[in-house]
């Protein structure tokens, strides 16, 4: 339930960053949105290494903690972190504003340096959701990821706006190459200082929530009767001993992206004559369009990590193995009848769905996003169980299995990446193609990982085979449905919309009939009582 509460917070947070790359991309363009998602790229990398992985490094420890009733020292592991994120936040932030130039194109550099007092506030905001997951209360973060998004989205807009017309005179595309160029910074600029703004509010709201409980914490706290006090020395080198895998294992573990990106924007122009201002607008499209809509349902998988990480942590402490591998087992399953239809849905509806969110784009763009969108469905299945088992093995104890994994990953990726941009003319799409080949590297050395850590084997009929099957069926009449309305309607954009509704029905009652999901398992979706009670009706549950 918990994970469901993270999830659809997840999805809607998402869901309204995809909505506003639209008219974000409308105001900045192509190559506006390309110097933004170079500069984005390196950003998170320094912000992963940073602070990105504190919120689950946090939970686990003081989890641990409160599942020996050890209140008192998990107040004081949560209030070490807070020094801990201050004082890295403040170097990573600096790192990243006065080195931007050895990590981005000239053009980019600016934009980079916008980022970089982010860093240094997301630190203290991950600290604060990290405690409160501990706690086993998703809400706080659920409830600020959608704030920050949604401050996001209006300071983005807004001040992308206000900066191209301050710069250039107008949001007219000028028809000179500098005064472009100065359009397409200026925007990407704007659009950077509305993801620090959104962190910033994101930040209020759960320091508010903490200020609102200070009273119940610390009334626990008093009752407190454990004897025995963590050291603030000892707590710092736990700390360390905790985070640093986190970090090293999240860090060479979206490594991926920054590689790719710099291997096409900066290391494609050195060796073949390419116009880099078409390098920069494809790379919008993949990143910006074909990116943001496939990671739409890798949020569920995130979730449900995120929401595992305490309860696991928690288990294993209290030595019950069994129990933990009871709920590996749920999320896991969990994680799979949600990811595989979302894969085959956007593999068959990849150009409507491209032509509904991205509307004012050219033909040629949404072609271009919906190949790439097609090529790198696949991948939202297999990110989504190497991210879930990503963080099983930090739950387990076995932080340093996931860094190997994504070194052997990315060094196999780059394998495939180098030669397809250098010997073949696919260009953007080889991003595509090597980014499907870590995830499936990562998912099949996770996967084994995580069987040789805990003994653990993964029931396969209804975890993955009967999500599958139904999923394939669900695609055909998904894509018949839909091309069915397009005669009809003459609108893809329309279209889409009974295709997606019908092609969801279809899979509910596929699962249901070949017993994929019981009706406990159905409960503990959000709004699981209503598919429960829909189902009993439709006579699909005894």
């Amino acid at each position: 339930m918990q994970a469901g509460i993270l999830a659809v917070a997840g999805i809607i947070s998402r869901v309204i960053g995809l909505l506003f790359k639209s008219p974000l991309m409308n105001i900045i363009g192509e190559t506006g949105m390309g110097y933004y998602s170079e500069a984005y790229n390196y950003y998170t990398i320094v912000l992963m290494i940073s602070s990105y992985s504190i919120p689950s490094a946090i939970s686990k420890v003081i989890a641990q903690k409160l599942g020996l009733k050890e209140y008192r020292n998990a107040h004081r592991i949560f209030l070490c972190a807070i020094g801990y994120v201050f004082a890295v936040g403040a170097v990573a932030s600096l790192f990243l504003f006065f080195g931007a130039r050895l990590f981005v194109a000239k053009e980019a550099v600016p934009v980079l340096r916008v980022f970089a007092p982010t860093v240094f506030v997301y630190g203290v905001l991950g600290v604060l959701r990290g405690y409160f997951q501990a706690h086993k209360s998703m809400v706080q973060t659920s409830v600020s990821q959608i704030l920050e998004q949604i401050a996001n989205v209006v300071v983005s807009l807004l001040l992308a706006r206000f900066l191209i017309i301050s710069q250039v005179g107008s949001l007219a595309m000028p028809e000179d190459a500098e005064g472009r160029m100065k359009h397409a910074v200026s925007g990407a600029m704007g659009s950077a200082m509305g993801t620090g703004a959104g962190v910033v509010v994101a930040l209020l709201f759960v320091a508010g929530v903490y200020a609102l409980n200070y009273g119940y914490i610390h009334q626990k706290i008093r009752k407190d009767r454990h004897k025995e006090m963590d050291s603030y020395k000892d707590i710092l080198r736990m700390i360390g001993a905790v985070v640093t895998p986190f970090i090293l294992s999240t860090a060479v573990y979206n490594l991926n992206i920054s590689v790719n990106s710099w291997l096409y924007t900066k290391g494609l122009p050195l060796i073949r004559e390419v116009d880099e201002a078409a390098i920069h607008a494809n790379y919008g499209v993949y990143s910006g369009m074909a990116v943001t809509i496939s990671n739409i349902p890798i949020a569920f998988s995130s979730a449900v990590a995120a929401a595992i990480l305490p309860y696991v942590s928690q288990l294993l402490a209290a030595g019950d193995m069994e129990s933990a591998k009871e709920k590996i087992g749920a999320a896991v399953k969990s994680t799979m009848v949600i990811s595989i239809p979302s894969a085959v849905g956007l593999f068959v509806l990849a150009k409507p769905v491209t032509l509904l969110l991205f509307p004012t784009r050219g033909d040629e763009v949404v072609e271009m996003a919906a190949q790439l969108l097609m090529l790198l469905a696949l991948s939202v299945v297999l990110f989504a169980l190497s991210t879930l088992n990503n963080t099983i093995l930090q739950g387990v104890g076995k932080m340093n299995a996931p860094i190997y994994n994504a070194a052997i990953a990315l060094l196999v990726q780059t394998a495939v990446a180098v030669p397809l941009l250098l010997f073949t003319e696919l260009g953007i799409y080889a991003l595509a193609i090597a980014c499907t080949v870590f995830s499936g590297v990562m998912c099949l050395l996770n996967q084994r990982s995580v069987r040789k850590a805990i003994g653990y084997r993964q029931e396969m009929v209804k975890s993955f085979a009967v999500p599958s099957l139904a999923s394939v069926l669900m695609g055909m009449v998904t894509w018949a449905v839909y091309e069915g309305f397009l005669m009809l309607v003459k609108s893809p954009r329309i279209a889409v919309f009974p295709a997606v509704i019908v092609g969801a029905a279809v899979y509910f009652v596929l699962v249901l009939l070949f017993r994929g999901l019981t009706e406990s398992e159905l409960k503990g979706f959000p709004k699981g009582y209503l598919l429960v009670k829909l189902a009993k009706r439709c006579r699909l549950l005894g």
